[in-house]
């Protein structure tokens, strides 16, 4: 028997209408923002995660899955989805266009990791992208939109914010912070090459032991410049006029080189320790990184694997919909079927095509999972009728066939 690769996990079942249930939520919530749907391929060179991800990062020097294929291209599966988005959207190009360009997506990213609880090798992700808004006030929409549809899903999170600066100020700080970490002994190896390489990500490392010698490191809140500093004020004050509660974390870097001034994550601790479920920020350097215009951007992504690791723990919402549609006796089968054919242009149907009494009739639909039983019998036949049962409210009736179609 062949298997599944080691990380990879089939939708199936319950678990294929959580991650359903889960996009078409987000997708909803998103296109309330005025955000419009976008895909990209999952494959791509290589040189667009080393030129945005930056290679200094975990993904691209130990995560990727990279290969030259068949035509001798170097090429990886994506890592992530904002570089493929901002690659998109040169190539179009709209950055040359000008204007403002909103988009979500959802789909597979690759990482070689250890597989763990909400963590696979592939997973999934839903996130936004905004180009060409330069405006705080696209900052804190984004954070907004994520965090009502985490209050759709019900988890309980704790926002963390932080400001990284712009090219003005980060130059600066980055002086500081490496005279700082040039002064400590026992640093970890990867630590002592972020030094050289990218020192602000020094702070994102997770050995407790370089934690305790970072903890009187300079930090970036310290050294903002007046324009960034004024709009970190007022994205604080555009979230509390909104009712929406934050910590402002002053080691959040993020995971990711091309993240500038906003940067932000949702934290919970519902699936087992303190993660963050999604995050995201402004990056307002990546498009001319890739070869494109200057163009102002913000987005963020969500781990849909994790949301469904929590929501498994809830009280999971009712998946039940579509129509099932059975007879009594083999007599009737032609005639539900032919109602089906007709029901099918507007309504999901499955059909039963052999007769059976009305109980395993109901257990069928019920573990398939249908919201409306429809069924003919003897009685039902002679008066050209069809007994309606809704399986969530429990009501019944008997419906005239010429009238089925308003009555559903």
């Amino acid at each position: 028997m062949i298997n599944a690769l080691r990380g990879m996990k089939d939708l199936l079942d319950n678990d294929g209408k959580l991650y359903k249930f889960i996009v078409e939520t987000c997708e909803e919530v998103a296109k309330n923002y005025r955000y419009e749907f976008c895909e990209t391929p999952k494959m791509e060179e290589t040189g667009l995660f080393k030129r945005s991800v930056g290679e200094s990062s975990d993904i691209v020097g130990k995560e990727m899955y990279q290969f030259t294929d068949k035509g001798g291209n170097d090429v990886c599966l994506r890592p992530e989805g904002t570089a493929g988005v901002v690659r998109a959207f040169i190539e179009a190009k709209f950055d040359k266009a000008g204007g403002v360009k909103k988009y979500f997506y959802s789909g597979s990213m690759f990482r070689y990791e250890r597989p763990q609880r909400g963590r696979l090798r592939e997973f999934h992700q839903f996130g936004v992208e905004c180009f060409g808004e330069s405006s705080v006030y696209e900052d804190a929409s984004v954070i907004l939109m994520l965090s009502e549809i985490l209050n759709k899903f019900n988890i309980k999170t704790t926002l963390k914010i932080n400001s990284l600066g712009d090219s003005e100020c980060m130059p600066l700080y980055r002086q500081k912070l490496v005279k700082f970490l040039e002064s400590k002994d026992g640093l970890c190896e990867d630590c002592q090459r972020r030094i050289k390489t990218n020192p602000i990500r020094v702070l994102d490392c997770k050995n407790d032991h370089c934690q305790m010698l970072l903890k009187d490191a300079p930090l970036i809140t310290d050294n903002l410049n007046q324009i960034c500093s004024s709009e970190f004020e007022k994205l604080k004050e555009i979230l509390a006029q909104n009712g929406v509660k934050f910590e402002v974390d002053a080691r959040l870097v993020r995971g990711l080189d091309y993240y500038c001034k906003t940067a932000f994550e949702f934290v919970s601790d519902e699936i087992g320790s303190k993660s963050a479920v999604a995050g995201g920020g402004r990056y307002d350097r990546l498009v001319e990184f890739l070869g494109g215009k200057a163009t102002p951007g913000v987005g963020w992504a969500m781990g849909i694997e994790r949301i469904m690791e929590i929501l498994k723990q809830k009280e999971l919402p009712n998946f039940r919909d579509g129509i099932y549609i059975c007879a009594l006796d083999n007599a009737y089968v032609n005639d539900i079927y032919k109602i089906a054919f007709e029901l099918r242009k507007e309504h999901k149907v499955e059909v039963s095509y052999e007769a059976k009494s009305p109980n395993k009739h109901l257990n069928l639909a019920d573990k398939k999972n249908a919201k409306i039983f429809l069924c003919i019998g003897e009685d039902e036949a002679k008066n050209s009728q069809i007994w309606y049962k809704n399986l969530d409210t429990k009501e019944e009736k008997r419906i005239n066939i010429s009238n089925l179609k308003g009555e559903l």
